[in-house]
């Protein structure tokens, strides 16, 4: 089907979105031209806040337009333990759990080769200078049990080991292949109170 260039050019960018295929951009797009105009202003000037605005925390790499980020600023927080995610979803899903009560870091992705991701590309030296300071006591893994986070929780552990922390994963209970984002609070909570040592 044709459609005139400025509807094109609306589906085109609409599907560079993650799950989002021909069919639910044009649908989408649909949508939005038929919304007043002030709607419309108003997701394209709430875009342009969170894209200038939202920057990494210079402490556990969550998005925030803050720096330090709320949670790091967070007095109540116990600093002797740390937990490592891939992405603030993940750190999300965990905070709507209210079990985990220590800190955050965040990598920013998990060890992907075939989408051209390295431990380099991740925020694992911003993780070991944190440990640098001996505050922390105990690091838990939480990243997703796929390949790519069982990759990324060996080499970490690997890294990790020789100094002597006491390091825990999430335990099992969320199946394998699961992304932590999808898991119920129920669910997440489990797997923080039985988490285990590696």
């Amino acid at each position: 089907m044709l459609y005139t260039k400025p509807l094109a050019n609306l589906i085109g960018e609409l599907q560079k979105l993650p799950g989002i295929g021909p069919k639910s951009a044009q649908r989408l797009a649909f949508f939005l031209i038929r919304q007043p105009k002030s709607e419309i202003q108003s997701l394209a000037d709430a875009l342009l806040e969170a894209k200038e605005r939202i920057n990494a925390c210079s402490h556990c790499c969550n998005l925030s337009a803050e720096d330090p980020c709320e949670l790091c600023r967070h007095p109540g927080r116990q600093d002797d333990i740390l937990c490592v995610v891939a992405e603030p979803k993940d750190l999300i899903a965990l905070e709507r759990t209210t079990e985990f009560k220590g800190r955050y870091h965040v990598l920013g992705g998990v060890i992907s080769p075939l989408d051209g991701i390295g431990p380099e590309q991740l925020k694992v030296a911003e993780l070991l200078k944190r440990l640098d300071n001996h505050a922390v006591q105990e690091v838990i893994l939480a990243l997703n049990p796929t390949i790519e986070g069982e990759a990324t929780t060996l080499y970490i552990l690997r890294l990790l080991k020789p100094l002597g922390l006491r390091i825990t994963r999430l335990a099992l209970g969320l199946p394998m292949g699961t992304e932590l984002e999808y898991a119920d609070e129920l669910t997440l909570a489990r797997a923080l109170t039985g988490r285990r040592e590696l």
